[in-house]
């Protein structure tokens, strides 16, 4: 047994032979994509077919767990068997051999059916003539995988293709493959082709009942009819299909899906709708043909459109009653752009992405921010005596590249001699921590695995006294950077448990964590004592970014290195006091450099300031005063970072400054307020609670029905979920709709906090 997925055992074969592949969604024998540490619909996959794979898409690809490798069609064929009588399906395999060549490609998924792979000399389309089919251009076959059926992986008896060039595969054409579907089909009986589907419905009247299908059921199905390259022929059938199953209904999806083709003219394509008359065909062939490419619709899905579709919910009524009075959604917040301020900061940042294999800007911004206001620490202050200790997070996936930044800022405080600067990279104790301060007043940490470290420090009832006391301890450090920090006193004086009093300790924290470990750590207490709001929390919006190749040995920028020394020696400025800046006791003196503030920021300030007092009272009562009320702080001192980065010797803080740090804080911070409402939970039912609205809210403006919601919330009985919709609702947090349909109208729920994705 091996821990690698099949994309990393099998893919970087398979591309070296020359096959063109890409990755399957586990469980599925369909394409898939992980993004946001889960896996999902991949509904673009067809364009992998137009070139071979790259490395770039193969590193990428090798990350993602348990994926599975599929192969596209084109290049090569896949003759599809789809026979369960061993001896006529082991008949036809030995005409294909025959007729096509001896390939040495054979693969068994669910016996005795089979599938045998031929290359092409010219691209051609699929051939579909159940219960066999020729895979060809805009499709793809499994190769490594496990079938989701009967739990074990694909096999390939005789040779792998990760064994084999895909010059050494005997070559077929068109018509050699039409030739061979005619003859095999006269071997198979007629009870195990197709049956034909109804007759047509009466002149005038919509789908008939074994026509028709459900808006929701044919869009999932249509989800896995690819349309690259389809001829003529085929695209009609599935135009028929639709009007068939849908009627008037059907006319945007069959736009939609037409439009993934690069020969789609979209006024052709709606002449062609209406002129089409769908007399024999319907609901039934989008499902088969869905089928034979690896569907399989859940048993909750209602597919004949003559049922009813959906039940009015139980809580229907008290859902109506309440929308009326349910709050209108807010208006959408302008996207936040990154930039990063210039100077030394945008120095590290440009270091770290052009040296990154999966560059990261936001992160790496985020950690040069920390190093570099520890750098600042002691040095430098605002009029109003602030600091430039930062708290910042930065929330990526795994595998996202989200370390590299961490490890260039190391490298770049050992270049520039100012490794004294670090702190270790893990954390024992509190004690721990304010020994290391001690040493090192103005001190950087880099914690990996943050959000592991976090669900330690911040469960009071399982974890130590000596773990709890770090993020303690790391609240108060927070706010004594301008003042004194005051040490534990001890019972036993013996020279070892001296209290150890620090002067004006400058902590700068940069972490790193998946989205899973930081949100599942926390708990409303944390967001209530205003640990997490002195926080700067960072998620990435590309857990996955291209991989740039090539990139390993680097050597840093000399003049940035240059410019971090100069930093932290205080930018030239000589305080009085031959002991002034050196040690961490109260016999030291600290003169820092203050840094004046213009006064178009000074005024961005203060409207910031009452910005955030009318905000507060607004949000009285609610976990959202933690984090709007270090909103400023955190601004101002994100200005003073920018403004040292621009000009170490003479800084000021301008109104670019002001006006960067507020945004970049006040975006970042909404962000975290969001992230709290949807996942914060002391408990089981509020856990309950937040996952149920945010399955709801991620369906967008269209909502859910009832059977939807109950394939998606497995993990909850019926009344659970319907008390749980009640109390939703009448807490204004979502709403009823109705969707029109070719047949009725069916009641959706839809989210009401104005954050659909």
């Amino acid at each position: 047994m091996t821990d690698q997925s099949f994309m990393e055992r099998f893919g970087p074969r398979l591309v070296t032979n020359g096959y063109p592949i890409l990755p399957i969604m586990p469980g599925t024998k369909k394409p898939g994509r992980f993004r946001g540490g889960a896996w999902s619909d991949y509904p673009d996959w067809t364009r992998h077919a137009e070139r071979p794979t790259t490395e770039h898409e193969l590193g990428i690809w090798q990350t993602w767990p348990d994926a599975g490798v599929g192969i596209l069609c084109g290049p090569v064929v896949g003759i599809d068997i789809d026979i369960v009588d061993a001896d006529l399906a082991l008949a036809l395999e030995r005409l294909a051999r025959a007729r096509l060549g001896d390939t040495p490609a054979l693969r068994i998924g669910r016996a005795p059916k089979r599938l045998l792979v031929y290359r092409t000399l010219q691209p051609f389309a699929g051939i579909r003539r159940a219960p066999l089919e020729v895979l060809g251009l805009g499709q793809q076959f499994v190769a490594h995988a496990i079938h989701p059926d009967i739990g074990r992986p694909y096999e390939w008896p005789e040779e792998s293709l990760a064994d084999l060039d895909i010059e050494g595969l005997p070559t077929v054409d068109e018509a050699m493959a039409r030739a061979f579907v005619d003859e095999a089909l006269t071997l198979v009986p007629d009870h195990l082709k197709p049956a034909r589907l109804s007759a047509a419905p009466s002149v005038g009247a919509g789908p008939s009942h074994s026509q028709a299908g459900t808006l929701i059921a044919i869009r999932e199905a249509l989800a896995w009819i690819p349309n690259a390259d389809l001829d003529y022929d085929s695209w009609v059938r599935i135009g028929l299909a639709l009007k068939g199953a849908l009627g008037g209904a059907g006319r945007d999806l069959f736009a939609s899906w037409s439009a993934q083709s690069g020969k789609d003219d979209a006024a052709f394509t709606a002449k062609t709708w209406d002129g089409l008359k769908a007399e024999r065909i319907g609901a039934g062939t989008i499902y088969h043909v869905a089928m034979e490419r690896g569907w399989k619709p859940d048993s909750a899905l209602v597919l004949d459109g003559a049922a009813p579709v959906d039940a009015v919910h139980p809580a229907a009524a008290l859902l109506a009653s309440v929308q009326a009075s349910a709050p209108s959604t807010p208006p959408a917040q302008p996207p936040f752009e990154l930039r990063v301020p210039e100077g030394i900061l945008a120095g590290m940042v440009d270091y770290m992405v052009s040296t990154a294999r999966r560059p990261q800007p936001l992160l790496s911004l985020g950690a040069s921010l920390c190093a570099l206001g520890a750098l600042m620490g002691r040095k430098y202050r605002t009029e109003t005596n602030l600091r430039s200790n930062l708290y910042v997070v930065g929330v990526a996936d795994s595998g996202s590249g989200k370390n590299h930044a961490r490890e260039i800022v190391n490298e770049l405080f050992f270049e520039a001699g100012l490794a004294q600067h670090l702190g270790g990279n893990k954390i024992a104790s509190g004690a721990g921590l304010l020994t290391a301060l001690h040493r090192q007043p103005a001190l950087l940490l880099q914690i990996d695995e943050f959000g592991m470290f976090l669900s330690a420090a911040a469960d009071r009832k399982r974890s130590p006294r000596h773990i709890t006391e770090i993020l303690d301890n790391m609240t108060e450090l927070y706010t004594a950077a301008g003042s004194v920090f005051l040490g534990a006193e001890y019972a036993n004086h013996d020279g070892r448990n001296d209290r150890r009093d620090i002067v004006q300790p400058c902590l700068c924290v940069y972490g790193t964590t998946t989205p899973l470990h930081f949100w599942n750590a926390l708990q409303s207490a944390n967001v209530v004592d205003g640990s997490l709001a002195r926080f700067i929390i960072l998620p990435t919006e590309d857990d996955y970014p291209e991989e740039a190749l090539g990139r390993g040995i680097r050597t840093a920028p000399a003049g940035l290195v240059e410019r971090l020394r100069l930093v932290a020696a205080g930018g030239g400025h000589v305080p009085s006091g031959n002991l002034a800046g050196l040690g961490a006791g109260t016999t030291t003196a600290v003169e820092p450099m203050t840094v004046p503030m213009t006064q178009e920021a000074s005024d961005a300030f203060s409207d910031l300031g009452s910005e955030i007092t009318r905000e507060l009272r607004q949000a009285r009562g609610t976990g959202h005063t933690a984090v709007l009320a270090r909103v400023s702080e955190n601004a101002q001192k994100l200005a003073l970072v920018a403004a040292v980065s621009r000009d170490p010797v003479a800084p000021a803080i301008t109104l670019g400054d002001a006006e960067w740090a507020i945004g970049f804080v006040r975006s970042f911070a909404r962000n975290t307020m969001r992230a709290v409402e949807r996942h914060v939970a002391d408990n089981e039912i509020e856990r309950n609670h937040k996952r149920v609205l945010d399955i709801i809210r991620r369906a967008g403006p269209g909502g859910l029905t009832k059977t939807e919601l109950t394939r998606k919330t497995q993990f909850l009985d019926r009344r659970t979920r319907d008390e749980q919709l009640v109390t939703l609702a009448e807490a204004g947090l979502l709403t009823t709709r109705l969707r029109p349909s070719a047949t009725k109208h069916t009641v959706v729920l839809v989210a009401l906090d104005g954050d659909a994705a």
